[in-house]
């Protein structure tokens, strides 16, 4: 292969990551704000709750599925965690564990719907958005839950040192979900599942419960960034976390998941995230339109599956 065709393929395979460093190169010229201390942290704990969603995303789009629910997920464990702290007076971890449990509950059956009854998971995670984001409205009759006491929001107000505590959280989860991914049969099996699910069974592999498992796994991020989210308003509310699946699915691809299944990783979707939430950082600093903001993005998810089509189209 020529050294020209090396360095072409190089830039067709990375050109998302080219340009993120382009653009910080770009925001640190054109405003003086950008590489501020402030800022900086700023980024980094905005990009925490989408950061927590893409986590379990990453293994749901790696084995060759898609969770819409995600966003309804967020809204209704977060006003459980915030019910029990407020109505019921728990403590805060009690809370969060059953904010928490209410993920789990949601990612299985999520996950049994689409493994054993086979219905299609764009179909099956569409209603149940609605169905969830419906029990978060009978739950708390259509009312955020408000007065959370000071340390359920300092899980995202709250800081370790000059951390934000929201990204300790971020980077434990995501830590987490790279050994679980990378190190373990398990994470081995979901590449498998995406990569060639009919092969996958025919090799022995128990495709239906892998399947189940990777979307309790997101349900349970979902539940954890809709917990963060809610301490950082300090609020609980039905309607919260509404088109975060879009984002979450966003910062996926963009970090180089495969829409096909099959490839990506954690490291992917957490540089994913970061290009995210730079780019909105960056177009906010710079007063770009929220309606330009928009426009740009779906050019960078446009951008990102065209790149991976390109690139599944040449391996073959």
């Amino acid at each position: 292969m020529s050294t020209s065709k090396r360095i072409k393929d190089f830039i067709t395979g990375n050109i998302i990551y080219i340009a993120f460093v382009a653009m910080l190169a770009a925001l640190s010229i054109f405003t003086d704000s950008f590489l501020t201390t402030k800022n900086l942290i700023n980024v980094m704990r905005q990009a925490t709750v989408v950061g927590v969603l893409s986590m379990g995303m990453t293994f749901v789009i790696i084995s060759g599925g898609i969770d819409l629910s995600v966003g309804s997920t967020m809204a209704l464990a977060s006003c459980v965690a915030s019910a029990c702290c407020t109505g019921l007076n728990m403590p805060v971890f009690p809370a969060v564990i059953m904010g928490c449990i209410v993920g789990i509950v949601v990612g299985a059956l999520n996950g049994f719907i689409i493994s054993y009854l086979g219905v299609v998971a764009f179909i099956a995670t569409l209603g149940m958005m609605y169905v969830i984001r419906g029990a978060a409205l009978v739950f708390t009759g259509g009312r955020p839950i408000s007065a959370l006491p000071l340390e359920y929001t300092n899980i995202g107000k709250g800081y370790l040192g000059w951390i934000p505590v929201p990204v300790v959280i971020f980077f434990l989860v995501a830590l987490a979900c790279w050994f679980l991914l990378s190190k373990t049969q398990y994470g081995r099996y979901v590449y498998a599942i995406g990569g060639n699910e009919k092969a996958a069974l025919v090799s022995g592999l128990q495709v239906k419960r892998h399947k189940m498992i990777t979307y309790v796994i997101n349900g349970l991020t979902a539940a954890i960034a809709g917990i963060i989210l809610s301490a950082r308003v300090a609020v609980g509310s039905p309607t919260a976390g509404e088109t975060y699946e879009l984002l979450a699915i966003t910062a996926v691809i963009v970090g180089g998941t495969s829409n096909m299944g099959g490839t990506g990783g954690i490291a992917a979707s957490v540089i994913g995230v970061f290009i995210v939430t730079v780019v909105n950082n960056g177009m906010d600093l710079l007063g770009v339109s929220g309606y330009y903001q928009k426009i740009v993005m779906g050019v960078v998810v446009l951008l990102a599956v065209i790149i991976d089509r390109n690139n599944v189209n040449r391996n073959h």
